[in-house]
């Protein structure tokens, strides 16, 4: 018998494919189709994915396309009809995880793919951080929750991958700190948003989780939650936040992506961008979350004294771990940006996401500009700056020199040194692009 989150989630995929026209507009402003290599006639190919959806064989080309798709959401932006297909293809590729592995089966890799993350999250994190640092974001056991009766105005979701990077999170709270906003820190592991048990076909047990974190996330007073990583903002704005709103008649929230939030607040923060950041800067972008690209680059043209530079390259895809689906097309990318950028002289590359700036920062080794968040660069003016360990550490290339650097809060977070060794090594190797002159 399937739960009512299943349920509700099925309902809403058979709404949705019986509301498209099936008339390929999403296919033909895909920019993964023609990489991917789905040379069937557009219709034929959402024909494919909409038998997927209501669990039939699908076709070939359908199977294609839902495995590449890295979640650009050009698709949405096509559609005239109000449907949302890269919601269409997200069930058709749970519908393949489940054609093709036993329940018990993709309960075991949901598992799986959970430790996984809970174990790198856990370690880089405290590679990195003091146990105060780390309650400050919300993890370990000196976190402290806001009172009941003092609810905050806004709850900031970190998602967990971002706590790899925790300069990136501990920025995002020094800047909310200076516009003065109250809020409580939730992610982590211990905050699930469910998609890895969701790819793994595990609706069940996705939901479940899902469910739990979204009536911890609810409580603040304005029933706002500003979200830092793109996938987890997906994962609930997309599949979760609905099927729960089917399922009690509300949703107990809306979320905001971070930058869309500061630019919303932009005429707080315009006065606190006060110190220049003279540098010449290409922005890496990803169109995945509408409104961020923009946000981002008109809060940049405030900084005083900084400079964009438009490298006159496509953007594409959700944030760089979306981007896995097509591994030749991301590194493709990445190469033509970095030697874009090299040829332009910009002083820096600016990613907006953690997953990018893990894969692009060790690439400072080889190229004359740096590479940084866009939140270093809005907290720099506000003369506000927190220490990248990560980029320090991954600039070293040698696991027994991080190691030996870390030794300290290995042994203060009681840390077993083997599986540090493990995540360390892990934390090297994710690097598409290999570092090497262009």
């Amino acid at each position: 018998m399937s739960s009512p989150f299943e349920s509700a989630l099925a309902a809403r995929a058979a709404a949705m494919a019986e509301a498209c026209v099936r008339c390929g507009k999403c296919v033909d402003a895909c920019p993964v189709v023609e990489p991917a290599g789905v040379t069937a006639e557009t219709r034929a190919v959402i024909d494919g994915v909409l038998d997927l959806v209501r669990r039939g064989p699908g076709s070939e080309a359908a199977r294609q396309w839902a495995s590449a798709c890295v979640l650009s959401g050009e698709c949405i932006k096509a559609c005239d009809y109000g449907v949302n297909p890269r919601f269409l293809l997200a069930m058709a590729r749970i519908a393949m995880a489940q054609d093709t592995t036993s329940k018990p089966e993709q309960r075991r890799r949901g598992v799986e793919n959970f430790r996984k993350v809970s174990r790198e999250v856990t370690h880089l994190s405290r590679l990195q951080l003091s146990d105060a640092l780390l309650a400050r974001l919300g993890q370990g056991p000196q976190a402290q929750g806001t009172a009941p009766d003092e609810p905050p105005d806004f709850v900031f979701y970190t998602g967990c991958n971002v706590l790899k990077t925790p300069h990136i999170a501990l920025l995002c709270l020094d800047i909310m700190d200076a516009l003065g906003i109250s809020y409580k820190v939730m992610g982590g592991p211990a905050h699930c948003c469910g998609v890895v048990q969701l790819r793994a076909g595990d609706v069940e047990t996705s939901g479940r989780v899902a469910e739990s974190t979204l009536d911890k996330l609810s409580r603040s007073k304005s029933g706002q939650v500003i979200s830092w990583c793109p996938s987890c903002y997906v994962q609930f704005t997309e599949t979760t936040l609905p099927a729960i709103e089917t399922l009690r008649g509300a949703r107990p929230f809306e979320m905001t992506p971070f930058m869309r939030f500061l630019h919303q607040h932009r005429e707080r923060l315009r006065p606190l961008l006060r110190e220049p950041v003279d540098m010449r800067v290409a922005l890496h972008r990803h169109p995945g979350v509408p409104g961020v690209v923009a946000a981002v680059e008109e809060i940049l043209r405030a900084v005083p004294a900084l400079r964009l530079v438009d490298l006159g390259l496509p953007a594409v895809g959700l944030q760089a771990s979306a981007m896995a689906a097509m591994p030749a097309l991301r590194n493709e990318l990445q190469r033509r940006e970095l030697a874009a950028a090299r040829e332009a002289g910009v002083d820096a590359l600016a990613v907006i996401y953690h997953t990018d700036y893990r894969e692009l920062c060790a690439h400072e080794l080889e190229m004359p500009f740096r590479i940084v968040n866009v939140v270093e660069i809005v907290a720099a003016s506000m003369g506000l700056r927190q220490p990248d360990t990560y980029k320090r550490l991954k600039l070293m290339q040698d696991v027994d020199a991080i190691l030996e650097d870390c030794r300290d809060l290995v042994a203060q977070h009681g840390l077993d040194p083997a599986v540090a060794r493990e995540v360390v090594a892990g934390m090297l190797k994710e690097q598409p692009l290999p570092l090497a002159p262009y």
